[in-house]
């Protein structure tokens, strides 16, 4: 038996210490030419900065309209990091080039300890193809037009229990908080459309998966969470650790069972006509391969539709809500715009009503529920770029391995050169403009071979929420709502410390 001595401890030790230094010198070498702002910090970096940003994102649109389309600041413990937003880096990251820039190993623990190895998870071309090969089936255009009548059902049963509020308030004008409802909107739609499971969210009574789910990230910002958000880019294990490590152990075995017991009722069900999400991926996952998913794998899919579900989308509806309510003569015309449609069609909704369609469109724009999109140099390369660094003629920008890369959502989708001099204004008009030359793929959505594979899902069922409640009420807003980052960017109300959007709801006459 082979003993650990102290001197094979130090020298392991004293090897990786060594090999670490390398590295970052190695990195800071070949970006030194790479322009961006000053580290203010020996320790955390940038970090602390981006973390208590008064508004998220606010400093990468700084940076870059300072420094230009390819920056580089310093993170925890002096680690590289370039923000890029120059479009033909960008394709070539997500597209051509996108298995050479993987997730960070970060990114990855933190999917792989809350959700398990499941697409989010998955690296590798192969790896990430059979596993998409398994889900896209229940997450196509057509699963998204089959599933449109029960997004209409959902919606219905939240109309229903808002009219019980009024009733008992015997008012037709009262304040609703919405992330709350959107929250559950989104629970409940997920787990019908998925796995034919009715999570029971609107009834508006307390429900333990919500607040689980809620509770790891919608928090007010604090030095453990900062310290967490910090390290795990260079030290992934800390998510193990404290109170966090535990609450992300705590949903995990949450979702688990959950998954464990519908996965069980899904094969004794075994329809083989079933539309669900589930139906079609045990479906697709028997054509996919002959070396099937086992049920760990399939668990953890589950794991990852119901996060990706909830989290996201329920952020998205609620800034839909919020834009809305502060847009009145918009919200207005919209609402004229469906007056002759109730619960119109898939086809209907994204094809007949422009107005709706631009509204929403730029509601992500401008408020994407996922701040940045972060990869990895698996390897140092060149990567291609639209427009030359500063003060040089070159075209590539050489990456070092290791490198952690991150794609400002915000920053992409408020380029003045593609989107106007007004790009950072809500006007939902420009989608309708002549000289238009934005791209409905919104990069909300990320872009390529790894893209929301939901997209479609998540549009049609925020479209549907929407058309809904507009048939039932008018919304305002009488408070100041700011954005804050938890995993989402999420509103608030000024001065408080967790997500809310009270908005007055006025019941429209039949």
């Amino acid at each position: 038996m082979f003993f650990y001595t102290p001197h094979f401890v130090i020298a392991f030790i004293f090897v990786y210490i060594v090999r670490f230094v390398q590295q970052r010198l190695s990195a800071v070498l070949i970006l030194r030419h790479i322009p961006g702002p000053k580290n203010s910090s020996w320790l955390w970096g940038e970090e602390q900065n981006l973390y208590y940003s008064s508004s998220p994102g606010s400093l990468y649109l700084e940076w870059h309209r300072r420094f230009g389309r390819v920056i580089k600041f310093t993170g925890a413990f002096g680690h590289q990091v370039l923000s890029i937003t120059d479009p033909r880096a960008v394709s070539f990251i997500l597209g051509e080039g996108v298995y050479q820039f993987p997730k960070p190993d970060g990114v990855r623990a933190w999917f792989g300890t809350l959700l398990g190895e499941g697409i989010l998870w998955v690296e590798g071309k192969d790896a990430h193809e059979k596993q998409r090969r398994a889900v896209a089936p229940a997450l196509s255009p057509q699963s998204a037009r089959n599933m449109t009548t029960m997004f209409y059902d959902n919606a219905t049963r939240m109309v229903t229990q808002w009219h019980r509020l009024f009733d008992a308030g015997q008012s037709d004008e009262l304040t609703i908080e919405m992330t709350n409802w959107a929250g559950r909107y989104a629970l409940d739609t997920i787990g019908r459309a998925a796995f034919s499971y009715d999570f029971d969210c609107l009834r508006g009574q307390p429900h333990a998966l919500a607040e689980t789910l809620d509770s790891l990230t919608n928090h007010e910002k604090s030095r453990s969470s900062f310290y967490m958000r910090a390290l795990f880019w260079i030290a992934p294990w800390i998510l193990h650790l404290g109170k966090k490590g535990q609450m992300i152990r705590k949903t995990r075995k949450e979702l688990g069972e959950l998954a464990t017991n519908i996965l069980k009722d899904a094969k004794l069900a075994a329809d083989p006509s079933g539309k669900t999400l589930m139906s079609l991926m045990l479906k697709a996952d028997k054509l996919a391969s002959v070396e099937l998913m086992d049920e760990g794998q399939i668990a953890a899919q589950m794991r990852t539709i119901i996060s990706a579900g909830y989290e996201p989308v329920s952020a998205a509806l609620s800034w839909v809500l919020y834009e809305l309510a502060m847009n009145p003569d918009r919200q207005q015309a919209i609402r004229e715009e469906i007056a002759i449609a109730r619960d119109p069609s898939y086809d209907e909704l994204n094809n007949k009503f422009p107005l709706l369609d631009a509204f929403f469109l730029e509601t992500l724009r401008t408020h994407p529920p996922v701040l940045e999109n972060h990869h990895q140099a698996s390897e140092t390369i060149s990567v291609p770029l639209a427009e030359p660094l500063p003060g040089t003629t070159d075209l590539h920008v050489i990456i070092p391995k290791g490198t952690i890369l991150v794609m400002p959502v915000n920053v992409i989708q408020k380029d003045s050169l593609v989107w106007g001099p007004d790009a950072d204004v809500f006007r939902p008009e420009r989608w309708s403009q002549r000289n238009f030359r934005g791209t409905r793929d919104l990069f909300a959505f990320s872009v390529g071979p790894r893209g929301c594979l939901g997209r479609n899902f998540a549009v049609t069922e925020i479209k549907a929420l929407a058309v809904t409640l507009l048939h039932n009420f008018a919304f305002s807003c009488p408070y100041e709502i700011e954005g804050f980052q938890s995993f989402v960017i999420r509103p608030r109300v000024v001065g408080q410390s967790a997500s809310s959007l009270p908005l007055v709801v006025r019941r429209l006459a039949e």
